[in-house]
């Protein structure tokens, strides 16, 4: 008999979409069922969350993407993380006072990304239309959608700031004055028509890759990318640092900008081969835990147990010491990311791993990287303070919420998708007037130390935290998979990953699982804490197994039940099944298919 899960483990043969929100979701869905493909699938979502979840990610934000095309036979990742613009210099930032780039306001903005890379995707991997695939987010910013609890709560805790501060915001998340309640209708129609527009002129042309061509113009290159800089050129907006600053975003910027494909990073683990992106992310975390963890015997021990939460989490914290030493744009710093990924350096590495927790940042030394090393852990020692770890959207202000969507998208044909979108959230800054979006806060995770893989300069991109993941089994392409969450989204998935691959789970049985994360390195988000031998786990652990982990030296927090992690996931298998899962936490992520 199947073992009792929250949900059932979707499965079908004509496609599966998982997403964040239920009605992203039916949306995908509704794509395959006109004909498109996952591709199409995933871009109709992607917008659509845009609206549905603006807490967590909007037009102004990022996403990178990572799928298997079957016309080409290939994995490949689109990169759709704007750089910084050309005004973003060291000097000029701590010419106006500052150490630490704020985590919200104008100073904290890159290149939009996002749409650009949307459209990527839909122009050389879909086939329907542009009009197709904004329909639904058009319907919904119009006429209108229930307000998540948490959009309403987080609006709730910045209304007097965006009334004092940020103007535009205000108008747009508080309609009238009042904050939106839960589970009512919220409208934003300037949303809408700023699409409208995008469509109307996109349609001018003739032809559907014409027509994504032209909005991308309008975009980068049009009323959008004129809009955002008129603004952030004119407006001096408060944000983190307690000052009030421009930002330095401009057309120019944008018109000189495009998303990319690039080759995905991968590591053979045991039958199972994972693609991520590159360093530019945290993606090789995710690869080095598991170069770290294949030699250890995961099968043998209780996935929901003290042992197996303690492993995993020691060789988290030694991946992340070392992104934060050696990650950062290759094209902008050599990153030794063979040297990382080595069996050598694993073995060494893994010999760190006791049955004590390490309350140590414990980054590996290469040779060739002796200053960089000593350059990055001086500053660390002095930038990244011991503490509380910030989210990453005005925690301070609001409520400690996630920052990010994710979506999976399976079809027929075997196309697969898995797609990360953030950046743009109601909270990161305020709204472009005439647009009804804001522009991210990406910018929050370079570092004003000259001489680092992350340190700020013009062109280059952010070491971003959104990494979503692909796998294939016995060189099949398989399982898609992926999770909102900043630094947790590699911890989150690494523990379903371990959990599906070596303990015979189904999917959904895999994220039902307990869940728990580490904040022992230092934060990608302002003001960039870090909490030493830190560990978080959900109370369905059971005493027994939080004991445990309290004696071999973790300092415990203990999140109620069902709280940690937003998982979703979708498989292919050789026969054509395909299944699908989505996390119960927060009661809105939801899986469906047929």
């Amino acid at each position: 008999m199947t073992a009792f899960t929250t949900r059932p483990e979707i499965l079908g043969t004509f496609g599966v979409v998982t997403s964040t929100h239920w009605i992203a979701s039916a949306v995908g869905m509704s794509m395959l069922e006109k004909g498109g493909n996952a591709f199409d699938a995933a871009v109709a979502t992607g917008f659509v969350l845009q609206v549905l979840e603006p807490h967590l990610c909007g037009p102004g934000g990022d996403m990178p993407a990572i799928f298997y095309s079957k016309k080409k036979d290939k994995v490949e990742v689109i990169c759709a993380q704007g750089p910084a613009p050309a005004g973003a210099t060291i000097e000029h930032y701590t010419s106006e006072g500052l150490s630490l780039i704020p985590g919200n306001g104008l100073l904290a903005s890159v290149i939009p990304g996002s749409f650009d890379g949307w459209m990527l995707m839909l122009r050389d991997y879909g086939r329907l239309t542009l009009r197709d695939i904004l329909e639904p987010a058009i319907h919904y910013a119009e006429h209108g959608h229930p307000v998540l609890e948490r959009v309403s709560a987080t609006i709730s805790g910045l209304a007097s700031f965006f009334e004092k501060e940020w103007p535009t915001s205000h108008e747009t998340w508080l309609p009238g004055g009042s904050v939106p309640a839960p589970h009512s209708n919220f409208k934003n129609p300037v949303l809408a028509k700023t699409w409208k527009r995008v469509i109307a002129e996109a349609e001018a042309k003739k032809g559907r890759e014409a027509q994504v061509e032209a909005a991308r113009d309008a975009f980068y290159r049009g009323f959008v990318a004129e809009a955002i800089d008129r603004y952030a050129g004119s407006t001096e907006v408060m944000d983190a640092s307690g000052s009030r600053h421009k930002g330095v975003i401009s057309a120019n910027d944008m018109a000189k900008w495009s998303a990319t494909i690039e080759e995905p990073l991968i590591y053979q683990y045991h039958d199972w081969t994972v693609a991520k992106i590159g360093p530019w992310g945290q993606g090789p975390v995710f690869l080095q835990a598991l170069s770290l963890l294949k030699e250890i015997d995961i099968a043998g021990m209780d996935p929901a147990g003290a042992e197996f939460v303690h492993t995993l989490t020691e060789a988290m914290k030694l991946a992340f010491a070392d992104r934060e030493i050696y990650y950062g744009d290759p094209k902008f710093a050599e990153v030794p990311i063979e040297h990382l990924l080595s069996d050598a350096y694993a073995n060494a590495r893994r010999k760190l791993i006791t049955s004590e927790a390490s309350l140590e940042l414990r980054p590996g030394r290469i040779p060739g990287f002796e200053a960089q090393y000593e350059l990055t852990m001086d500053m660390l020692n002095v930038a990244s303070k011991t503490g509380a770890v910030y989210e990453p959207t005005m925690a301070h202000l609001s409520e400690k919420r996630g920052d990010t969507v994710h979506i999976d998208v399976i079809d027929r044909e075997g196309n697969m998708v898995s797609v990360t979108p953030s950046g743009g959230w109601l909270q990161s800054s305020p709204i472009v007037p005439g647009l009804g979006f804001c522009l991210n806060s990406r910018a929050q995770m370079f570092w004003l130390k000259p001489g680092l893989p992350t340190s700020l300069a013009p062109g280059k991109r952010p070491r971003t935290t959104l990494t979503p993941s692909l796998a294939l089994y016995e060189g099949r392409p398989t399982l898609a998979f992926g999770t909102p969450g900043g630094d947790q989204q590699e911890q989150w998935q690494l523990s379903f990953f371990m959990r599906y691959v070596h303990h015979t789970m189904n999917l959904q049985a895999a994220i039902d699982q307990p869940l728990f994360h580490t904040s022992h390195f230092p934060s990608s988000f302002y003001p960039r804490t870090r909490e030493p031998g830190s560990l978080m786990a959900e109370a369905n652990f059971g005493t027994e197994v939080l004991d445990a982990l309290r004696r071999k030296g973790h300092n415990l927090t203990v999140a109620d039940p069902w709280t940690v992690g937003r998982l979703t996931a979708a498989r292919r298998d050789a026969d054509g099944l395909m299944r699908a899962a989505a996390t119960p936490r927060l009661m809105q992520a939801y899986a469906v298919g047929r």
